[in-house]
């Protein structure tokens, strides 16, 4: 029965990865032909606004990239030297998208202060039109990428980023009315430097999150101290220690325990117990070490 629920698990689990990444093609292929219009656009009518939120979108079209690399690496076979195979490269993907999308800020606020200092003529209605299909093709990839984002920490990135360049094109459709009604040009590095303060507090969390699961780190959403608490109180416990959480991937927990068992007859029952505690916290790979009464431990083990 154990090894029909891991099969099963392991099939649902491909299964959602090859589902994502059909949708994550779809997105990319949106992203990146809206880049290569919104750059054209940008530097026809020199406008920053434009041609910073193309280097944004290039990098989230990168990032969708990656992410799409780290869900094909978490479906390979684990080796002798990989035995959870490589499913935490969607975790250093993860980590790596955060860092890239720093350096885009870096860039665009380097470029809207010289801007600011020397500010061109643009095209207010080229700026409005263009920034307009951006809230079409963004909204749309938010949406695909919206029922996925709560399971996993890759989607969810790119969930944010592409609900935030919804919202950021709608920004630069603003900035393109102001300019096309007051010829105030300035207006387009002022957009350029919230559009970099809109990435900065959303790429923060992100940043925060896949640094702490490279470090293995207890995911977040998952309260070590009510697992504890669920195990002990379970029927043939008589108490818990060395217990370790981690991810696996962006998708997958592990742990383990050191579990002292009332008697050796209760071994297989506390066992499913345990181990339906775990699944419903959110964790599905987890080794258990079975202690008996007359095993005394101290803070190094038995």
């Amino acid at each position: 029965m154990a090894h029909n629920h891991q099969y099963a698990h392991e099939h649902q689990h491909t299964h959602a990865l090859q589902s994502l990444n059909a949708i994550f093609i779809v997105c990319i292929v949106l992203n990146v032909a809206y880049v290569a219009v919104e750059a054209a656009v940008g530097l026809w009518v020199g406008s920053l606004g434009l041609l910073s939120d193309a280097g944004h979108n290039l990098s989230d079209a990168f990032s969708l990239l990656l992410s799409l690399f780290a869900f094909k690496m978490a479906q390979r076979h684990s080796t002798a030297r990989f035995t959870y195979g490589y499913r935490k490269s969607t975790v250093l993907v993860s980590l790596l998208n955060a860092v890239i999308l720093l350096v885009a800020v870096g860039a665009i606020v380097i470029e809207a202060v010289h801007k600011l200092n020397s500010p061109e003529t643009v095209s207010g209605a080229a700026i409005s039109w263009t920034a307009g299909v951006g809230i079409a093709v963004n909204g749309l990839t938010a949406w695909l990428l919206m029922r996925s984002q709560k399971h996993d920490l890759n989607v969810k990135g790119a969930f944010l980023h592409m609900l935030m360049d919804t919202l950021v094109s709608a920004g630069v459709v603003v900035s393109g009315i102001i300019i096309m009604f007051t010829g105030w040009t300035v207006v387009d590095s002022i957009i350029s430097l919230i559009i970099a303060a809109i990435i900065l507090v959303s790429t923060w969390k992100l940043l925060r999150e896949s640094l702490f699961l490279s470090l293995d780190a207890v995911p977040e959403g998952i309260d070590t101290e009510r697992i504890e608490s669920a195990v002990s109180a379970a029927d043939g416990v008589a108490g818990v220690h060395h217990v370790h959480i981690w991810a696996m991937s962006t998708t997958e927990n592990a742990a383990t325990m050191h579990v002292r068992i009332e008697s050796a007859a209760q071994l297989e029952s506390v066992k499913h117990r345990i181990k339906e505690i775990l699944h419903e916290n959110g964790i599905t790979h987890s080794t258990i070490e079975f202690e008996l009464p007359e095993c005394r431990c101290n803070d190094r083990g038995c």
